[in-house]
Formats: C-alpha cells, sequence, structure tokens
C-alpha cells in the first residue's frame, strides 16, 4: 500500500484523535524542501481521514527560536538582533534592513509560504511557538522539566553522546536585552526562573509568559504532549542516531506522555547541487516552483516517493518527466488485479494512493482539465498567442469550447517558465524559416530528395495531424533513407537538433506555407 495509508493503519493503533503535525523555523526564505516534511504530515493526515479515523493537521512555527546569525540576506544591523526571538524582532525590507512598519521577522517570512501552502492545498492548524509560550499553555510543561531536569540531562548525555554544560538547564530565559545569549540560570521558584545575564544584569523570568522557552530537543518532546501529537515526520538529521528524535522519545516519556512514534523522511536535494540550505542560498523556492508547473505535479513528486528515498529536484527535464508520468497515471488509473503476483498488486495500490494524494482537493478527479505539460510546452513556444493556443486545443480535442481558468493560468505559468532560464534548452523550441546553411552544407542527394518529396507531400495533404502524419509515412517510405533518419532530418530543418515533440504534431501548430517554403529552402 502507498506509505501514507500504511503510516494512517499504524496509528489507528492509537486511541483517540490523531494529531499530525509539523514545524518549521522562520528564519529566512522558505524552500521546496520544506515541502516534503509538510506535505508528508498532509499526507497522512488525509489518509487517516480516509480510513475512519478523527484527525488534525497543526503546524508549528518555531517562532521563539532566536536569530542565530546575520544570514547573506540580511544587513550588518541585525548582528544587534542576534539571540532574539524571531516573533520579537523586526522584519527587513528590500536592502536586508530592519523595518519595524514590515511586521515581525518571523510573520514576514511566514506570510509567502502560507500562501504556497493554500495554492498546494495544505490549510493545516496554525501554532506560533511565541503565543503558546505567552498564553501560559506551557507552564505546566516547563514546571515538570525542571523537576526532572537531572533525568533529561541524563538522557540527552547518554543518547546523544555529549557532554552538556554544567550550567545547562531545560528553560532558557531572555535576558534584560531581551536575547538568549549569555544568561545564566540562577535558581527557580515557581512560576519565576531567576537569571543574570552576561551585562551583569538580574532578573526574573516567568515561566506562564513568553520570557524564555526550553531547549530544542526538551520544547520538541514537551509540545508532543500539549498538543497531544501522534505523528510528527521529521528530516533524517533530527532522525539520526542520537538525534533530537533519539532524546525526544525518552524525554517525552519522562514528562508523562507517550511520544509519536519515530518517522524520518529524506531531504529534497537540488540535481548535482545537494541539499537544500536556505542560509547558503541553494534553494528553490515553493512559489517559485508553483509558478512553473501544476500544483498537483509538486504534490505528486512527494507523493510518489517513499519517505526513506531522497528526491533530486530540478526545474528542468525532471518535471517534464514527473509530469509525464502523472499524466500517464491520470489518463489510465492502473487496476489492482487480485490475482497478479503480490509485487504488481502492491504496484499498482502505490501508484494509486499517490495520485489519489495528489489532487489539490481531496476526492478531486484527476482527470479532469489534462492538457500534458509536453504539448502546452510546445504550443505556448509555437503559438505566439493564447487564442490561438485554444483554438488548437479546440482542434486536438484537449478542450471542448472555452479554456478553464485553471487551464488559463497553467499557459500563464508556462509562458513564465519558458521566458525565464530554468526552463530547459532542450525543450525550447525555435522554427526555423530556412534551413541553417550548417545542416545544408552536410546534406547527402538522398536527404535533399527526400526534403523536397515531404514539401510536395505537405503541400498537397489536408493540414490535420492524421494526413500530415500520414504523408510524411508515405514519404519515408518512398525514401532510400531509414525512417530514424528521416524523423532526424525532419527535426533538424525545423528546430535544428535532431529530436523534438512529435514531429507531426508540431508540423501540424505551423502554418502550410512556411512549411513548404522551409523544406524547399535546400
Amino acid at each position: 500500500m502507498h506509505w501514507a495509508n500504511h503510516a494512517a493503519i499504524r496509528l489507528s493503533q492509537r486511541e483517540g484523535i490523531q494529531t499530525i503535525a509539523s514545524g518549521i523555523t522562520p528564519s529566512g526564505s522558505f524552500h521546496i524542501g520544506h515541502l516534503r516534511e509538510i506535505l508528508t504530515a498532509e499526507m497522512i493526515h488525509r489518509s487517516c481521514i480516509d480510513i475512519g479515523l478523527q484527525s488534525r493537521y497543526i503546524f508549528i512555527v518555531d517562532s521563539m527560536d532566536p536569530l542565530r546569525r546575520v544570514y547573506p540576506f540580511l544587513s550588518e544591523e541585525y548582528q544587534d538582533f542576534i539571540g532574539k526571538p524571531l516573533a520579537n524582532i523586526p522584519a527587513p525590507g528590500p536592502e536586508g534592513r530592519p523595518d519595524p512598519t514590515l511586521g515581525s521577522y518571523a510573520d514576514h517570512f511566514l506570510r509567502p509560504f502560507l500562501v504556497a501552502l493554500k495554492a498546494i492545498g495544505v490549510s493545516p492548524e496554525l501554532v506560533m511557538s511565541h503565543e503558546v509560550y505567552s498564553s501560559g499553555k506551557m507552564e505546566g510543561k516547563i514546571d515538570e522539566a525542571i523537576s526532572k531536569r537531572s533525568e533529561i540531562r541524563e538522557i540527552i548525555e547518554s543518547i546523544s553522546g555529549r557532554e552538556l554544560h554544567e550550567d545547562w538547564f531545560p528553560y532558557n530565559p531572555l535576558g534584560s536585552d531581551g536575547s538568549f545569549d549569555g544568561v545564566k540560570v540562577l535558581g527557580y521558584e515557581n512560576p519565576y526562573v531567576h537569571w543574570i545575564d552576561e551585562k551583569g544584569v538580574e532578573g526574573k523570568s516567568d515561566i506562564r509568559k513568553g520570557q524564555g522557552k526550553m531547549p530544542w530537543r526538551v520544547d520538541w518532546s514537551a509540545r508532543w504532549g500539549l498538543h497531544g501529537i501522534t505523528c510528527e515526520p521529521a528530516g533524517k538529521d533530527h532522525g539520526a542516531a542520537g538525534g533530537s528524535y533519539d532524546t525526544g522519545i525518552p524525554i517525552s516519556r519522562t514528562l508523562g506522555y507517550e511520544p509519536p512514534e519515530k518517522m524520518v523522511y529524506e531531504w529534497i536535494q537540488i540535481k548535482g547541487g545537494g541539499p537544500m540550505s536556505s542560509s547558503s542560498g541553494n534553494t528553490i523556492g515553493p512559489i517559485e516552483a508553483l509558478e512553473i508547473v501544476p500544483p498537483e505535479i509538486i504534490r505528486f513528486l512527494i507523493a510518489r516517493t517513499k519517505m526513506g528515498k531522497h528526491i533530486d529536484f530540478d526545474t528542468g527535464n525532471m518535471l517534464f518527466e514527473i509530469a509525464d508520468e502523472y499524466e500517464r497515471l491520470s489518463s489510465s488509473p492502473p487496476v489492482v488485479d487480485v490475482s497478479a503476483p503480490r509485487r504488481k498488486q502492491v504496484a499498482a495500490q502505490t501508484a494509486l494512493g499517490a495520485l489519489k494524494l495528489s489532487q489539490i482537493k481531496p476526492g478531486e478527479d484527476p482527470g479532469s482539465d489534462q492538457v500534458p505539460l509536453r504539448h502546452l510546452a510546445m504550443l505556448a513556444q509555437v503559438r505566439s498567442g493564447d487564442q490561438e493556443v485554444w483554438s488548437s486545443l479546440v482542434r486536438s480535442g484537449h478542450i471542448e469550447g472555452l479554456p478553464s481558468e485553471s487551464l488559463k493560468t497553467r499557459l500563464r505559468k508556462m509562458r513564465d517558465w519558458i521566458a525565464s532560464d530554468h526552463f530547459p534548452d532542450e525543450h525550447r523550441i525555435h522554427i526555423s524559416t530556412k534551413i541553417p546553411d550548417a545542416i545544408l552544407t552536410d546534406l547527402s542527394s538522398s536527404q535533399k530528395d527526400f526534403l523536397l518529396s515531404l514539401s510536395v507531400s505537405l503541400e498537397a495533404c489536408e493540414w490535420s495531424e492524421p494526413e500530415i502524419n500520414s504523408a510524411l509515412l508515405r514519404t519515408m517510405d518512398d525514401s532510400e533513407l531509414s525512417r530514424k533518419e528521416c524523423y532526424s532530418l525532419v527535426y533538424k530543418a525545423l528546430i535544428g537538433r535532431d529530436r523534438g515533440p512529435k514531429v507531426s504534431t508540431l508540423i501540424t501548430e505551423c502554418d502550410r506555407s512556411i512549411m513548404v517554403n522551409l523544406l524547399n529552402s535546400i
């Protein structure tokens, strides 16, 4: 069965409402790699509902996390904000300078990501960590962690293999300047944590308010219990031996809550460029990706891949290949044959599961409004006007009557993609008006005869794809050349290389006079 289905069935063994969670730190622009965690969790949530479980999906934003350094996209003025919670510092303006009029740093980077999530069919319950701490909901968890700090310290040191500083405390208070950095805990009297900061200022933080937070490993475990989380997929950095997950499970039990089962996913990385990283700039943004291809294709990219397998992503040919697979499944969904070998049954069930989870709205028909991505890419380049594209799609039977709004959006995105540097060169099409001299000089007499004969056949045939294809095949059969050589020759004459879109489709989209004149230009 599909991996999300399998996870849902495992969760059915836990009583009560299933709470599926994912989380993120809004320290910079989000990239498409972040979508793997979000979509992995959301697909498990959908699968839980499909098998009749009560399920909710929450998205935890670690807005209480500090700014750790001045990233390349920030001005040096942010040096003054290092160590302060992202929810408490100003957003960067166009030049990377702090601008309080733009709201908080956390909201600044979160807002466009939420727009991308909505476009891809994800609408989680939003949980802002700074609001959770400020509301006092964490008070009980913080007090419990402090009372059991020796046990928690032993768990972290024994499992992670690293020795904690002698001043380690399961609560980090904010100092006099609003920063976590350089603050030493002096003692605890519920509800106050007493401290001294690096400036020598002494103070106290109220654990019922947003005046501090627990360290990551303790915070993660505590929020499992606070929100009743039963499933939270995590990246392989957190899932590595001795990592956050391995310490989080026993810490959660120490705090009195049965943790979610460890569930780890592999990263999405840029093909040939390694793992994506916001701080290094090695990224492709989710909105950027969604401006290229339909959101169903991005969902399918995640849905079709097992959690433990990494994904090589690029905005070029790989997207066409993923779209091809999605379109094949949409037009001809596999049938689960119970008499077939087990391997084939599993493959069919997995493919159907991926297709189902790729839809923006649960239960939506994947076969609706399907114009193959390759075909749309070809039309967007050969036909300059949108109306010409719609007329062509009506003639070819891809649509009936007026195009839908979603198809109009797809064409706009396709034109933007073609105009960008992301569009793969091997899919760029420019119809020649004259056979290039570099090709002409190498033509044999047999090749010239074939091209001239093809011009005669095309001038005489009905201008429809079936008739053009028949004329093309007849001319090939009458030639001394092999069909493979003929096809290659037509492509070279048309677009200057030896392969491309289906040649009869390509010729159909061109004016007859242009084709005839081109082939006669030898």
